[in-house]
């Protein structure tokens, strides 16, 4: 909102050459805000912007904006403006960037960069793709164990500047292992001549630097902290990961999850980024696949079509079946597959699930299973559309409706499991994609008690 509103204005101050002006007016403004003005900007304006800004504030806000954005301005930056943003960013945020551009840009890119930057920002890129190396960042004060606290509070002074956050002080052993981490307020607050190792911190098990993202949002949620430590092979201290970095990876998970709990394949880039070719690449093949699944379904109404021409009554009836079963395994593979993300259950819970969905199953069937009766019974008080034998039509879908939802509730809650253990995305257990699934057996079931029951009346 803020850029919508100034974009003309500073339109207007770069094309009058007000360089003063501009950077007046912006130079106590939010990183945030500045971010969300330039994305209103033509690149060439956003170049000029850039090029007005302190160096230190340029690549605060460069790391605020989208890859694609940061990707364009690269091109049409100068050398020396790419020299100084890049040497100024975060290394995580750096890392992030470089990891979505082709390896030759890179290699590019790395060269600009001094011998001290790029060592860091290669060893980062060394870790495996997806893994907490790639997301954290080696700025962070660590201290010894044998150090007073007036020592803590002089070297904090000294090289404070560089650290991500000042939040947690790291102790560390003479190797370089992580002992503990402590608040900066218990520094402010002890007497000056105590030791390090007399001070009590909050240590947590720290994250091994090749742990995957995903996993390492568990961890922030369960410690509920706002930076955790991470620790190589030998469990010495290599970075810090902070919750603005989590927070992203969380977001992008969620989006992921949801794209595919609606049938689909996950995008790659904001929506409306992607091109109608590649919208239409993501979400036809996953149609194509819920399109075979329901010509099986009319397959099924094919086998069973002695039984429908017999008694035409029982075709009223297939949506409402086959929608209950649906309906209901869409909703217990969604509780499911959001609490698997959440870590609210794991592989070994599935025993757990199958009783309490079964049961879940059981009581949702039995209410619609007693609707489904009310509803012909009552019809059949006013109606003689469903013939004489109109009780035992009621039974059948009573009892049909009941199979089917307790089938419709297992099936969608055991499904995420069973792609978890094939080691896939239970993400991938779609609500459409159960929906179809619980649409074929349900039709099964549906004739099946339709024979048992209407055998000798209407079949």
């Amino acid at each position: 909102m803020v850029g919508k509103l100034l974009a003309p204005e500073i339109r207007d101050m770069i094309s009058q050459r007000d360089f003063v002006s501009l950077r007046s007016v912006f130079t106590d403004w939010p990183i945030a805000d500045l971010a969300e003005l330039l994305s209103d900007l033509e690149v060439e304006e956003q170049v000029i912007f850039f090029r007005v800004l302190p160096h230190t504030t340029a690549a605060d806000t460069f790391e605020y904006l989208d890859v694609d954005t940061q990707t364009a301005l690269l091109h049409a930056m100068g050398q020396e403006q790419v020299v100084a943003i890049l040497n100024e960013m975060s290394p995580d945020d750096r890392t992030a960037l470089l990891e979505e551009l082709p390896a030759s840009v890179v290699s590019q890119l790395l060269r600009l960069l001094t011998p001290a930057e790029r060592a860091v920002a290669q060893s980062l890129l060394n870790y495996p793709e997806g893994s907490v190396g790639r997301l954290m960042t080696p700025d962070f004060i660590a201290v010894g164990e044998e150090w007073k606290v007036s020592e803590v509070l002089d070297f904090i002074r000294q090289h404070g500047h560089a650290s991500e956050t000042l939040n947690v002080i790291y102790v560390v052993d003479a190797t370089g292992r992580l002992v503990n981490d402590v608040r900066i307020s218990e520094f402010l607050l002890k007497p000056t001549d105590m030791l390090v190792s007399v001070l009590q911190g909050r240590h947590v098990e720290p994250l091994r630097v090749t742990v995957p993202q995903e996993d390492a949002v568990q961890i922030f949620r369960k410690y509920d902290r706002s930076v955790l430590p991470v620790v190589d092979s030998e469990a010495k201290l290599v970075g810090i990961v902070t919750a603005d970095d989590i927070l992203d990876v969380a977001e992008e998970e969620s989006t992921e999850d949801i794209q595919k709990l609606g049938g689909m394949a996950a995008l790659d880039d904001p929506y409306l980024d992607v091109t109608i070719a590649h919208l239409v690449k993501k979400r036809a093949i996953w149609l194509m696949v819920l399109f075979a699944g329901q010509t099986v379904t009319a397959s099924i109404m094919g086998r069973y079509q002695r039984e429908i021409d017999a008694a035409v009554v029982l075709a009223l009836f297939v949506p409402l079946i086959i929608s209950s079963g649906g309906n209901s395994g869409s909703q217990a593979t969604t509780l499911i597959i959001r609490a698997m993300a959440l870590g609210e259950v794991t592989l070994r819970d599935w025993w757990i699930v199958m009783r309490r969905e079964l049961q879940a199953g059981f009581y949702l069937g039995a209410i619609l299973a007693i609707l489904g009766l009310l509803r012909i019974c009552i019809w059949s008080t006013f109606s003689l559309a469903y013939g004489p034998h109109w009780f035992l039509l009621a039974i059948t879908i009573a009892v049909s409706l009941l199979g089917v939802v307790v089938w419709g509730t297992l099936s969608g809650a055991m499904l995420p499991f069973l792609l978890k253990r094939l080691g896939l995305d239970p993400a991938t257990a779609s609500a459409p994609f159960v929906a179809t699934l619980v649409d074929v057996t349900g039709l099964v079931i549906y004739f099946t008690v339709a024979i048992l029951v209407l055998r000798g009346t209407l079949l």
